[in-house]
């Protein structure tokens, strides 16, 4: 019988750093999928905030500890870092864990990298705002946990190209810095 060796998304390929620029893999957090059940949302709402959370507006991120709740979609967020047990019966629970890369870019011009491969306006992009957007022609959860730090969110199966394309606009980024 063949055996499995567990692997995290970016294994091999992460960290890099060019200059003052990181790109380094997030594992190790539970992901879960929420979305409210019909006539649920109330009790969901004070279940979130024993954890410290609640559910996020379009766009926003809301974090408390290691936990944080992301807003993914109309009806639908994902919890990271916390235990989604307090919420069964309130709403539909999926785990997402292994299904997602996650991928922490930080240091001074991570807005200019990105600014190369996602089509918002990262100027403009805040602390505790969160987008579902494009990484080049991939689908991507953008997350701003702090000033100078984007977390990336993208499909597994997408995150040896994730970290390549990154990883080429940090490079082209420094060349044009030393110039």
């Amino acid at each position: 019988m063949a055996r499995l060796i567990e692997k995290t998304p970016c294994e091999a390929l992460l960290p890099v750093t060019c200059g003052a620029l990181t790109l380094r893999e997030l594992v190790g957090d539970r992901v879960t999928s929420v979305a409210p059940l019909r006539g649920q949302k109330t009790k969901l709402a004070a279940a979130l905030k024993k954890l410290g959370l609640a559910w996020p507006e379009p766009n926003r991120v809301i974090a408390k500890d290691r936990a944080s709740i992301t807003w993914t979609g109309r009806d639908q967020a994902f919890l990271i870092g916390a235990d989604p047990d307090t919420l069964a019966g309130l709403a539909a629970l999926t785990d997402q864990t292994d299904g997602w890369a996650r991928i922490r870019l930080e240091g001074p011009g991570a807005a200019d990298v990105l600014a190369r491969l996602v089509p918002l306006d990262l100027r403009a992009f805040a602390p505790g705002q969160a987008a579902r957007s494009q990484l080049g022609h991939m689908m991507m959860i953008l997350i701003s946990p702090a000033p100078g730090i984007f977390d990336i969110m993208v499909f597994r199966s997408m995150a040896a190209t994730a970290v390549h394309e990154l990883h080429h606009a940090m490079k082209a980024l420094a060349a044009r810095a030393a110039v």
